[in-house]
């Protein structure tokens, strides 16, 4: 069964969590824990709707970059009402104590133009101890992906965040404003000390599949050697994606 529609449908059942990605290769993991998964197609943005040990999740790929973002947080809230809204997805170490695989619960959301939202987050002691690859701290929202060590760096220690992505800060906003629970989880994917190639930017940004086969296919004739990069980076985005599916489920449960 698939919903198709432009506008929210009112007739959707209200869920318990709804879940922001930018991408579909990050939600995967998520989804595949679903039961009774259904596809849901708006205008701008396709997700998932299952259960999950209880609870209604519904999973929304937003697409890359805040406008995005903004766009299906408001209208995941509008169709399926949920009692929490969780932003999800991989990120980029901006501290040298950020490895692969660890995990962000930010407790505030921080913008380049000096924004910044406070989350009231309470991790027990208790569950830092079982997970002691989980970080509490500030996440930075920037507009574009940092793929330079050299800027990592440099975004870490003038905003005193441990990492960044693209999204966070507007499905926060939005959740602000319209009084809606909210919490964000990351995994890191590229630690500090990493560079991504800068063609990955342009991949990762692409909105549709035809826009990113394009792009894939020119990046191939300007440098095939990016082929083995973009395998061994697929991996890699799959197996903190598990990572951070697996957590989720956990915070999931206890919501």
């Amino acid at each position: 069964m698939t919903a198709s529609t432009n506008l929210p449908d009112a007739n959707l059942e209200p869920c318990h969590v709804g879940v922001v990605y930018a991408m579909a290769l990050e939600a995967a993991s998520l989804e595949a824990r679903l039961n009774g998964m259904i596809s849901i197609q708006a205008a701008n943005f396709a997700g998932k709707q299952g259960g999950l040990k209880g609870r209604s999740v519904v999973v929304v790929h937003a697409g890359a970059g805040e406008r995005n973002a903004e766009a299906a947080t408001t209208a995941l809230i509008l169709g399926h009402k949920p009692k929490w809204i969780i932003s999800a997805g991989l990120a980029g170490g901006l501290n040298a104590k950020m490895r692969r695989g660890d995990v962000l619960m930010p407790d505030a959301i921080l913008g380049e133009d000096g924004r910044r939202l406070a989350i009231d987050l309470q991790v027990p002691a208790a569950e830092r101890a079982v997970h002691p690859d989980l970080h509490v701290g500030p996440l930075l929202t920037i507009d574009r992906i940092a793929y330079k060590a050299a800027e990592k760096q440099k975004l870490g220690e003038r905003y005193q965040a441990l990492a960044c992505d693209m999204e966070t800060l507007a499905v926060a906003e939005v959740c602000q404003r319209e009084k809606q629970r909210f919490l964000a989880v990351r995994v890191v994917l590229d630690p500090m000390q990493e560079e991504l190639p800068a063609d990955f930017e342009r991949l990762l940004t692409r909105k549709t599949m035809a826009r990113r086969i394009g792009a894939t296919a020119g990046t191939i004739f300007r440098r095939p050697s990016i082929v083995k990069d973009m395998w061994k980076f697929r991996s890699l985005a799959h197996d903190c994606s598990e990572r951070l599916a697996k957590f989720l489920e956990g915070v999931i449960t206890q919501l």
